[in-house]
């Protein structure tokens, strides 16, 4: 449930950014969506669309948009997760992390979920939510099986190397960017990484624990182990749709069966 704190800010922010005319439109996305799956670690993402011919200025002026919807501590632009025009914002008094997705009103309708308009001028937004249809993040099952063996012949290398902070980093990776997406397709969610997953499927983060190695060499090599045995199951779902690399399958896993031989 989303908690008094969230909603005053909530209630601070709607009037500041209602005054700012270049700025047509006001919705919040994220856990907002459903409100009972908020709580008091949610972030608040807001999609503000801004009129085309003000784009420029707006962009200029994000920092002290932000400025004026409460205590301030830090903010960045989104160039990371290839959202360059989303502001990441820290506030205080009490601390609470926003997203102040800046958007075009032309680009409004490119979205992943439906966010709840709060405030729109002449329906503007509305009516570009309901003309163009959400887009389906999907798993590209044949992206995957194209890098995943090269992936998991890199981290053995790193592992044989003794490069153990890099080969539990590119574990991470592969949990984040592989075996998350393939669980929400499982279960059909968006893929978020592995957000939500202790959530929305237990039984597959049960097993996602067996991919996460400590500081050793041994512990990688079994991580590893299971997240290629992971990879091969949730793969299995949707098989008839892949060109399997068998041949890089094989020696990828020969060359870590080589890297864990060498270890005991």
């Amino acid at each position: 449930m989303i908690t008094r704190e969230q909603q005053l800010f909530i209630n601070k922010a709607l009037p500041e950014l209602k005054r700012d005319g270049r700025i047509v439109g006001i919705a919040l996305g994220g856990s907002y969506i459903n409100k009972e799956t908020m709580d008091e670690f949610s972030g608040l993402d807001f999609v503000l669309a801004v009129r085309d011919e003000d784009w420029d200025a707006v962009l200029v002026d994000r920092i002290s948009i932000a400025e004026r919807l409460g205590t301030l501590l830090a903010c960045f632009t989104g160039d990371h997760i290839q959202r360059p025009n989303q502001l990441i914002c820290l506030y205080d008094n009490p601390i609470m992390h926003v997203d102040l997705g800046f958007m075009p009103l032309s680009e409004v309708g490119h979205r992943y979920d439906n966010p709840v308009v709060m405030f729109e001028k002449e329906s503007l937004m509305s009516d570009t939510y309901r003309q163009q249809p959400i887009t389906i993040r999907m798993p590209n099952l044949q992206w995957y099986e194209d890098r995943f063996w090269v992936w998991v012949h890199f981290i053995a290398t790193r592992i044989g190397r003794g490069d153990l902070f890099d080969a539990i980093d590119s574990l991470s990776f592969l949990r984040l960017n592989v075996l998350g997406p393939l669980i929400s397709m499982k279960n059909g969610k968006q893929a978020h990484g592995v957000r939500h997953i202790e959530q929305d499927s237990p039984h597959d983060a049960r097993m996602l624990i067996d991919t996460v190695a400590s500081y050793d060499a041994k512990s990688c090599v079994r991580a590893l182990k299971a997240a290629t045995d992971m990879y091969i199951s949730l793969r299995g779902i949707n098989i008839g749709a892949t060109f399997l690399r068998e041949n890089a399958e094989r020696a990828a896993l020969a060359y870590l069966k080589m890297i864990s031989d060498r270890l005991n």
